[in-house]
């Protein structure tokens, strides 16, 4: 009777070797798998010129108008790949409107575009900073501030009085841009955009960090209205300093 304990204590001791001997194994075959699956780390795509950056973006808003997108890094595979590092090409200050998503309208995808947004693509001193850090550190070549048609922010800095909350810094942060339109023909709203976009990229360019990439020819700055209607970003002349 103990001999057959024995035997059944060594076959059982055996046995529980063999299962982890397997599942150690089979650890071991799935680390090497998930690493030799795992994907390269992202390439940087910001190894670009800033005009080539620029071009980049309205080849995408081309493609996106004419209902041609390729959808371009929005994998799975895409994910992985950024999820270390970032290397973003282009920077987008853009307005927070629900219409205006910049990754589609652009028609890019993960890692590609570093993008901050506030009612009004106002340049406060945060979005700056943000900005300073996308270009700087992160090494995009061109920051595009993105006007819309229609915008809420630019109407109510039109419409002027007081607003409740925080909604006055908006305002009165884009009513320069209003004033200097207010003898111009045309829509009061289309042109107090385009000039707030000139206003807020002028205000970037202020910042000693962007100004500086700006003088070494590693970033450009530029203002663009998008259209609602018809998907089209207008890239815009710089010319507006108050």
């Amino acid at each position: 009777m103990s001999s057959n304990n024995g035997q059944f204590n060594i076959s059982r001791r055996n046995s529980l070797k063999f299962v982890a001997g397997a599942i150690g194994t089979g650890i071991l075959a799935v680390r090497a798998g998930a690493e030799l699956a795992a994907p390269e780390p992202v390439i940087a795509q910001n190894n670009v010129t800033p005009d080539q950056a620029l071009q980049m973006l309205i080849d995408g808003n081309q493609r996106f108008v004419q209902a041609r997108r390729e959808k371009p890094n929005q994998t799975w595979t895409r994910i992985a790949q950024v999820a270390p590092s970032q290397a973003p090409f282009a920077a987008i200050l853009g307005c927070a409107d629900s219409r205006v998503p910049a990754e589609i309208v652009f028609d890019r995808g993960f890692g590609d575009i570093f993008v901050c947004r506030v009612a009004g693509n106002v340049a406060t001193p945060e979005e700056i900073g943000s900005l300073e850090f996308g270009t700087l550190l992160l090494g995009a070549k061109v920051i595009v501030v993105m006007a819309h048609e229609r915008c809420g922010a630019v109407k109510a800095a039109i419409q002027g009085g007081a607003l409740p909350g925080n909604i006055n810094s908006l305002t009165q942060a884009i009513q320069p841009a209003v004033n200097s339109t207010s003898n111009q023909p045309g829509d009061p709203v289309e042109n107090a955009c385009k000039a707030n976009a000139r206003l807020q990229a002028n205000r970037l360019k202020a910042s000693p960090v962007i100004n500086q990439l700006i003088q070494e020819n590693k970033l450009k700055v530029v203002p663009a209205y998008y259209d609602l209607d018809t998907g089209a970003v207008e890239i815009l002349s710089m010319a507006l300093q108050l």
